[in-house]
């Protein structure tokens, strides 16, 4: 059976954030030739310490060093990148939160945009069965068997909306992105799904307030919700997930695993 990592992170209006060390031992950092420790200094130094006009640009020729060797594939030539270009114009790669806001909210734009010009989901997924809901080992107890089976139907119906149903949610999520109005008694809620398996978030709020929203494995789905109190719950490889969150601004709720044999 794979081991579960089941991690999660609320920030308010997509704000995504890896949490910094604010202790971490930066006695021998000129010595250092790796790019993320090198980056981390810079990002948490002093403006005015004096090792800065040293490792920022050593940091930026090991990063034009690490794109011209890299292969086609790479996926990390493009953060390099970006990250060059920020300590072009900057100290460090160092994203203000409202800077990270604005990011975030322009792809969603820009994804939703896409999606209503197609006039379909631009989403590509395996449906959902048994062995993509739960990573488990063969010996798993009937009764789960019987949850995973009824979770990917769900799910493939969840995902199995008319284009006019995509189209009318597509709406919706691209009037929330602009609205501003602190006064809306509605916003957006962004899941982000970074497991092996497809998952249905499901929130439960007052009364018969509820919503179900199929996220697939290693994508993420928006939903547009009523503010207020809710109780978020999900199965995430198999394992449960909950968490009550209030929701008065836009919301992302990251889900996801690290599995290893």
């Amino acid at each position: 059976m794979k081991k579960l990592l089941l991690l999660f992170s609320t920030v308010l209006f997509f704000g995504l954030f890896s949490a910094q060390r604010k202790d971490k031992d930066y006695s021998n950092i000129l010595k250092s030739k790796n790019i993320y420790e090198i980056n981390a200094f810079l990002r948490d130094a002093h403006p005015d310490d004096p090792r800065r006009s040293v490792l920022k640009p050593r940091v930026m020729e090991m990063m034009k060093e690490y794109i011209k060797t890299a292969r086609p594939e790479d996926q990390k030539v493009k953060q390099m990148q970006e990250q060059l270009a920020l300590l072009k114009r900057r100290p460090s790669t160092k994203i203000s939160f409202d800077e990270m806001n604005a990011i975030i909210k322009q792809k969603q734009i820009a994804k939703y945009n896409a999606e209503l010009q197609a006039k379909q989901s631009l989403v590509v997924y395996t449906p959902s069965s048994a062995k993509n809901v739960y990573v488990t080992n063969t010996s798993a107890a009937a009764s789960t068997t019987v949850i995973a089976d009824t979770e990917a139907e769900e799910f493939n119906m969840l995902m199995s909306v008319s284009p006019t149903e995509h189209k009318n949610k597509t709406v919706q999520i691209l009037n929330s992105l602009f609205d501003n109005d602190p006064m809306s008694k509605e916003c957006i809620v962004l899941i982000q799904n970074k497991s092996d398996c497809n998952i249905i978030v499901r929130m439960e709020g007052i009364g018969t307030t509820k919503y179900r929203l199929a996220v697939p494995a290693h994508n993420e789905s928006s939903v547009v919700v009523t503010k207020g109190d809710y109780l978020f719950t999900s199965i995430v490889c198999g394992a449960q997930y909950a968490s009550q969150k209030t929701i008065q601004k836009p919301l992302m709720v990251a889900l996801g695993s690290s599995a290893k044999k």
